[in-house]
């Protein structure tokens, strides 16, 4: 059991993950150890129950053809199942300045000083965990969109489940970004037309933004059915200051710099992240949305459970 979890990329670490190949690969790698474990966890993993036969459409795939049926009346059917929901989903991924920002380096066991691996920025973890979450919605024939903004937005791929769309969205991943600003109030109205009929949206940013322009957004996409669920990034560093020692505080977006002992403000600034953390939470799950904070150090199968676990709660 403990060596196949360890054979597992989806709960490795993320760094040292990342270091071994390009967001396409560590992608795939993470989906495939995810799908693993679900398969092997009857209430984690995919619905497969048998529902009904359905007559052969060009293009299906030949493992559900149900080839006794076939053989004995030359007649071709394929066998569907639960799993697939044809759902339509929009990734928006949040790529400003403050997302291209990494804490600290992490040690890992017996490695020295030299050796210690960079911890993942926000934005490098948010996009494998993007990539990751898309190859894993469309290999559930889900129709997967993406849309990257800062100030504004960059990529705007519409939901397609076609052949071709999973290379589309990686390209897009790698395309510029890193404006100041985070509009997401914008990106997440683009993410809404999109979707011309009830579907999911993942919301993946780091929310160093105006509460009041996102909840706005986000009881739009309510309003007309939408399911919701949010990400929020944040590197460790970001929630627990070191004990001691003097810093220079700077907001990536404003430019804003603000010089502190850190042994002053230690203990008000975790009051004060655990404070902005427990609005959102409580602003979101007003409006019925799955909202998760999750550490850029957190194995890559963390989030992918609660966006996996939101959309098997869609009709």
């Amino acid at each position: 059991m403990e060596s196949t979890r360890a054979l597992r990329a989806d709960l490795f670490d993320p760094a040292s993950l990342a270091a071994l190949g390009r967001i396409e690969i560590i992608a795939r790698w993470i989906v495939d150890g995810f799908m693993t474990g679900l398969h092997r966890s009857p209430r984690k993993g995919f619905s497969v129950e048998f529902a009904e036969y359905r007559p052969y459409l060009p293009g299906d795939d030949l493992r559900y053809i149900d080839w006794k049926i076939a053989a004995r009346s030359d007649r071709w059917v394929v066998r569907q199942y639960e799993e697939e929901t044809n759902l339509r989903a929009s990734i928006v991924l949040d790529v400003s300045r403050s997302m291209d920002w990494s804490g600290a380096a992490l040690r890992t066991a017996g490695a020295s000083a030299g050796e210690a691996a960079a911890r993942l920025t926000k934005l490098a973890y948010a996009e494998r965990l993007a990539a990751a979450l898309a190859l894993l919605l469309l290999r559930q024939r889900d129709a997967v969109g993406l849309v990257r903004f800062d100030e504004r937005i960059r990529t705007a791929v519409a939901p397609r489940a076609r052949t071709g769309q999973w290379r589309r969205i990686v390209s897009s991943l790698e395309e510029p970004g890193a404006g100041r600003a985070s509009s997401a109030g914008i990106a997440l109205q683009q993410a809404a037309r999109l979707i011309n009929r009830r579907g999911m949206v993942v919301l993946i940013s780091d929310l160093l933004m105006e509460m009041d322009e996102v909840e706005s957004a986000m009881r739009g996409l309510r309003a007309v059915g939408h399911d919701v669920t949010v990400l929020h990034v944040m590197d460790p560093a970001e929630r627990d200051l070191p004990s001691s020692g003097e810093a220079v505080f700077v907001d990536p977006e404003s430019e804003l710099t603000v010089p502190a002992s850190v042994a002053d403000v230690r203990v008000a600034y975790r009051n004060t992240v655990d404070e902005v953390i427990g609005e959102w939470r409580s602003m979101l799950g007003s409006l019925g949305i799955a909202y998760e904070v999750i550490g850029t150090d957190a194995p890559f199968g963390v989030p992918l459970r609660r966006a996996f676990a939101a959309r098997q709660q869609l009709p």
